[in-house]
């Protein structure tokens, strides 16, 4: 059997390898601005346009637009339900910390952490080589976003089976679960931060606690006696101490939100979303790392729908940016482990039950399956070819007859993808 032509080879090897280099490339040039801020800023813009002038050439060639279209309201969906999911825990994040005050979160120690005296000890035994690379910003949040959407986009050079916005609704729909299920863990308990000091350097609450803490928490927080006696009573007994009246904005329909953002004098005059905006980050979102989360999300997609030796790197990635938040104590060991364990088991929960396989072909085929049955029995492979080329021909007059709309489909995906990236880019660049 004769081997396929050099050039077919380069091409098949080009496709199956194109994704990785490109994924490489997007995250060395990136680093540059640690190293080279000069060549970060030539290389950046110019990596860019060419990946965005190679998508852009590609597209009047993709032949699967009529997936993308059939795949595009689980797409917004989605989307819908992974913005709702996040709301919800901007929300939450704000509250955690809000609801006791900034007194506590000022007083309060972490938590004992093995993790962090593991990292701490491996810097006196490890070659300072080795520390500075376990320090690096090598990755983070924006990168691993970026990183699936090249992934997604991928499907026009037939990296990755179509179609792609199947592969970025089953993504954001698993995010979406993911985050729900992270904030109603972290706002179940409240831990202190790993940075005592976060708190107060990123919100701007009421340095009392809330009402709620000042009655349930606050009286058998440190008194064993009194911890004792609410366990055998099993009722809130302890008169609380004097606080400062809570502030009430003017926020109309939205003042329930008072009990759960505590805004202050000074925010009380700003719309409640206003207040989800500024602090750039939680202090007390502890379990699970929602950074973590998105990094794992991203290397089981690459594993599932690229694999290669791409994968293997993203994954060494994800273990670089588990220790980097243990170490920088963004989070605590327990938060990325658990991350770790939630990302790998969404991602299999949601895809035993996501249909990711086109069934249109299999559809027309068991229409005709009786008839393909028969001609075979009768060996008869003229009706068997003439069957075949009958459910083909059936495709692409169904694909002529819209192609109008593909088209105008196909330049609303792309222009909708590019500002999705843009915005991607722009909102999570400070991680």
């Amino acid at each position: 059997m004769r081997s396929p032509p050099i050039y077919q080879r380069r091409r098949r090897w080009v496709s199956s390898s194109g994704l990785g280099i490109a994924a490489i490339a997007y995250v060395g040039v990136d680093y540059l601005r640690h190293l080279s801020p000069v060549w970060h800023e030539r290389l950046q813009p110019l990596l860019w346009v060419a990946l965005a002038i190679a998508a852009v050439v590609r597209v009047p060639f993709y032949k699967h637009w009529s997936l993308e279209l059939r795949a595009a309201i689980p797409f917004i969906l989605s989307i819908l339900f992974m913005l709702s999911a996040l709301l919800f825990e901007a929300i939450s994040v704000r509250s955690v910390t809000a609801v006791l005050g900034l007194n506590w979160h000022n007083e309060t120690p972490p938590l004992p952490d093995v993790g962090q005296w593991l990292l701490l000890a491996l810097n006196e035994k490890l070659p300072q080589v080795m520390v500075d690379i376990l320090r690096a910003r090598i990755i983070g949040l924006h990168h691993y976003l970026m990183l699936f959407i090249m992934l997604g986009f991928s499907v026009l050079f037939n990296s990755v089976e179509a179609p792609g916005l199947g592969l970025g609704a089953r993504y954001m729909f698993t995010m979406g679960v993911g985050r729900l299920l992270r904030a109603i863990a972290f706002i179940s308990t409240i831990l202190p931060s790993a940075r005592p000091w976060c708190a107060s350097a990123r919100f701007q609450v009421p340095a009392h606690p809330h009402p709620w803490v000042q009655k349930y928490y606050v009286p058998y927080a440190k008194d064993s006696s009194a911890i004792r006696h609410i366990i055998h009573h099993d009722f809130a007994y302890a008169v609380t101490g004097e606080y400062e009246a809570e502030f009430i904005p003017n926020w109309g329909s939205m003042n329930f939100l008072a009990d759960f953002l505590r805004p202050t004098v000074s925010e009380g005059a700003s719309p409640w979303y206003s207040l989800l905006k500024k602090a750039g980050g939680g202090c007390n979102d502890l379990i699970y790392s929602g950074h973590m989360l998105v990094a794992v999300l991203t290397a089981m997609a690459w594993t599932e729908a690229y694999g290669g030796f791409t994968s293997a790197i993203i994954w060494m990635l994800v273990a670089h940016s588990a220790q980097r938040e243990i170490r920088e104590r963004h989070h605590y060991s327990v938060d990325c482990i658990l991350a770790i364990y939630m990302g790998i088991f969404l991602w299999k929960m949601v895809g035993v039950f996501w249909p990711i396989k086109d069934s249109s072909r299999s559809k027309r085929l068991d229409k005709i399956e009786s008839r393909l049955v028969q001609a075979a029995k009768d060996s008869d492979m003229d009706r068997v070819r003439e069957l075949l080329k009958e459910v083909e021909v059936s495709s692409q007059v169904r694909q002529e007859s819209s192609s109008r709309a593909l088209w105008v489909f196909s330049g609303a995906t792309m222009l909708f993808a590019l500002v999705v990236v843009l915005l991607a880019f722009t909102l999570t660049s400070d991680g």
